[in-house]
């Protein structure tokens, strides 16, 4: 009996408790939040230090009003809304790009988004002169941040993506589902 009481309070202590998984949606909103933020925020670093013409405001030229979009304010405030555009890029490159194992897809994957953003998307954006326009060292900085960007949500959700497909393997191979398949 008294084996059976501290076997109860040895699972009840926290160090003895297993995490929740998180949710695989929850974790591609995670990695796509997390990577829009950073890479958005090491672009403005390019910007203050002169490597690149173009600052995370621009998402905010279109639509928001005011010169607040020149301040840090604005910088920051553009780089949460980049954040936050960056979780549907997640979920994009997980519905179609998920069952690729390749470093170059995620390369890949961040350069035609540099092509969608500076050629298709750039009438939108008033401010950011024509790529043929734009200096060697802005297209450069650019094109690197959005390659690695695109490393970085592919290579994470591909990563995670994997994870799960061996933990259910394993689930289906344990030896309690298997006793029950038995039964």
């Amino acid at each position: 009996m008294l084996q059976n009481n501290s076997s109860e309070q040895n699972e009840k202590l926290e160090q003895n408790q297993r995490e929740k998984p998180i949710s695989f949606p929850v974790k591609i909103l995670m990695i796509g939040l997390f990577g829009g933020l950073f890479w958005s925020f090491l672009g403005y670093l390019a910007y203050i230090i002169n490597f690149t013409e173009i600052a995370p405001n621009m998402i905010l030229e279109p639509w928001a009003v005011g010169e607040w979009k020149q301040t840090i304010l604005g910088q920051f405030i553009s780089i949460v809304v980049i954040g936050a555009i960056s979780i549907a890029v997640a979920f994009l490159y997980y519905a179609v790009l998920k069952k690729y194992q390749n470093i170059w897809i995620g390369a890949i994957f961040g350069a035609v988004l540099w092509g969608v953003v500076f050629y298709l998307l750039n009438p939108i954006f008033q401010n950011v002169p024509a790529v043929t326009e734009l200096k060697r060292n802005t297209i450069i900085t650019n094109v690197c941040l959005y390659i690695l960007y695109g490393v970085f949500i592919g290579y994470s959700i591909t990563f995670e993506y994997n994870e799960l497909q061996v933990n259910n393997r394993e689930e289906q191979n344990t030896p309690e589902t298997q006793t029950a398949d038995a039964t």
